[in-house]
């Protein structure tokens, strides 16, 4: 055995018994008629065939081991997309129930039988059949009310034997106006005389399509209210009149009148018309074997206001109030906030749409805060009525409370006007001048005013130039100020017109009495010598051992002078002068405008 065909027969065993396996499947499912091949989706029986009936599908069992689930028809025929019969001379007569299982049916072919009729709705439950050919039968009149259903894209009636009668005006009619392709096709008709007639010569007396007339074109009414409406349909032969009504909700009868001969008239009456049916359509329809009129009535409603829907704040984008408002004619929308009129601002505006009675949108919030916190009421009003409804809006929680914080009165803020700036900024300014007027008098007054160390009033010539200075001696001139004492030194005696420097002893206060201020001299006396009659103003704080005085031999007052020297010598404390070694002892000599220290006289 050659070994290299082995791969060549192993595929070819696979594929038939894949082929074979699918061939049991199909069968299995389908029992296509005699003379037929069938499929999932389509149904061919193009061998002669003698029977009389439609070609049905059966269902077996799908070949489980259990043998109880089998194939629903049903399901079957709805998937089968495509039938074509050819040569079954003994099908004569189309029925409505034969197609009925076919509801997915899109393409129909009968041809070259002995078809004969179709009965008026026997693709009623065929809506997606675009294509039928019916041509080379022997059909001799066909309706238009079979088709009437149907959206045909073409119809093929070609070497058919129709009569000449009134009952195919419809197909001349539309091979006139190019329905489903009948313009592309020869057609013709047996005329009463037994000779065949092009189609389109077919001259037919009293044979038109119907004319229809109503007494209303637009029909308004108020809700609650009755309306009655009459449609007239004429024509020969006479058509049949009726009202198309499915969908209204309004209760309604009809009445029909044969007034004329030729006239088939009907009443349509509305009872309590109800808003529902605004926008409704009323159809009047006149039907006879060459075709249909209709007639359309627009049916207006008008009543007052609703507020359909009002919904709570949701957070899109932006915070929104959804609405929805009906109403004819449409109303207009105004809100309230807590009862005061709300005004569109950049925070909060309305922004809806309209169509026909139906009103649509949002009242939105552009991060609101707890100031937008309250009731929304949503007022619709039309010339019928007014419509309100409220709903809370809660945004955000308040900060304080009042439960929890005492009331306080609320803050107006008020705008200032440009004026009360200006003011405030020259108060502002005067006040800071003022601060720094005060602040330079303030240093000036401390870096050269001066004050009594007694407190003593009037003009006073101070011998120490610091108010903290030890120095005991203070002169006073009696009010008499004069150039020279102005320009005294810190350390000087001012005796008449004449600076006297003067040497303190600092020594003294280092004694019992430093607890005091040290003592004062007053000069208040000049003898004709020109020598100065000295007076302790205070001789009750210094000890009398203080003093030393040397042979006085003239005493006048309190002062005595030395005839021979012709001054006084006042002994104080010992002091010790730069320069020299041992303290001075022997007082403080002064005449005239020089001091001199005992044991040598020393000139400053």
């Amino acid at each position: 055995m050659d070994v290299s065909l082995c791969p060549a027969k192993c595929s070819f065993w696979r594929i038939f018994l894949l082929g074979s396996v699918w061939l049991d499947y199909v069968g299995s499912v389908l029992a296509c008629p005699a003379n037929c091949v069938c499929s999932k989706t389509e149904i061919n029986c193009r061998r002669p065939d003698d029977g009389n009936l439609f070609p049905l599908l059966e269902g077996q069992d799908s070949g489980n081991s259990n043998g109880n689930a089998s194939i629903n028809i049903t399901d079957i025929s709805r998937n089968i997309t495509s039938i074509h019969i050819e040569n079954w001379r003994s099908l004569h007569t189309l029925n409505a129930v034969d197609m009925e299982l076919y509801t997915g049916l899109q393409k129909l072919t009968i041809k070259n039988s002995g078809l004969r009729s179709i009965q008026p709705r026997a693709f009623a439950k065929n809506p997606h059949l675009r294509y039928i050919n019916l041509s080379s039968n022997r059909l001799t009149t066909l309706s238009w009310q079979l088709f009437q259903t149907l959206s045909l894209r073409e119809l093929r009636l070609e070497q058919n034997f129709f009569n000449c009668s009134c009952d195919i005006r419809w197909m001349q009619l539309w091979q006139e106006q190019g329905e489903a392709r009948l313009n592309s096709q020869n057609l013709y008709c047996i005329s009463a005389d037994g000779s065949q007639l092009p189609l389109f010569r077919m001259n037919i007396s009293q044979c038109d399509l119907p004319e229809i007339s109503v007494s209303h074109v637009n029909l308004t009414v108020r809700e609650g209210d009755n309306a009655v409406i009459t449609c007239n349909g004429s024509g020969s032969p006479l058509p049949d009149v009726d009202w198309i009504v499915t969908g209204l909700q309004s209760i309604n009868t009809h009445q029909t009148n044969l007034n004329w001969t030729n006239v088939h008239a009907i009443n349509l009456t509305l009872v309590n018309v109800t808003s529902e049916d605004n926008g409704f359509t009323l159809t009047c329809i006149a039907e006879n074997v060459v075709g249909m009129s209709n007639a359309s009535v627009a049916l207006t409603v008008y009543y007052p206001p609703r507020v359909v829907s009002l919904e709570e704040p949701e957070l899109r984008l932006e915070h929104c109030i959804e609405f929805v408002v009906r109403g004819n004619p449409p109303p207009t929308l105004h809100w309230l906030h807590n009862g005061q009129p709300l005004r569109e601002s950049k925070i909060i505006h309305v922004e809806y749409y309209q169509e026909g009675e139906i009103s649509e949108g949002c009242l939105l919030f552009n991060k609101p805060t707890h100031y937008n916190n309250g009731n929304y009421t949503l007022i619709a009003k039309n010339p019928l009525g007014t419509a309100n409804q409220t709903i809370n809006g809660h945004f955000l929680k308040e900060p304080f409370p009042v439960d929890e914080v005492s009331p306080t009165p609320p803050i107006t803020v008020t705008h200032k006007p440009e004026e009360d700036t200006f003011g405030v900024s020259i108060a502002v300014g005067l006040a800071a001048f003022a601060c720094v007027l005060l602040v330079v008098l303030f240093i000036m007054i401390n870096k050269y005013g001066r004050r009594s160390k007694f407190g003593m009033k009037g003009p006073v010539a101070v011998i120490s130039g610091e108010e903290d200075s030890a120095s005991p001696l203070h002169h006073i001139n009696h009010g008499i100020t004069t150039p020279s004492s102005l320009d005294a030194g810190p350390d000087t005696v001012v005796i008449g017109m004449t600076r006297i420097p003067v040497i303190e002893n600092p020594q003294y206060f280092r004694q019992g009495h430093n607890c005091h201020k040290p003592d004062t001299w007053v000069f208040s006396n000049i003898d004709n010598h020109g020598i100065l009659n000295l007076k302790d103003n205070r001789d009750h704080l210094v000890p009398s051992t203080h003093y030393m005085y040397e042979e006085p031999e003239v005493q006048s007052g309190d002062v005595s002078y030395p005839r021979s020297h012709g001054f006084r010598e006042i002994m104080l404390n010992p002091i010790s002068l730069p320069g020299h070694s041992k303290p001075l002892n022997h007082g403080i000599y002064v005449e005239d405008v020089n001091v001199y220290f005992s044991k040598g006289r020393h000139g400053f």
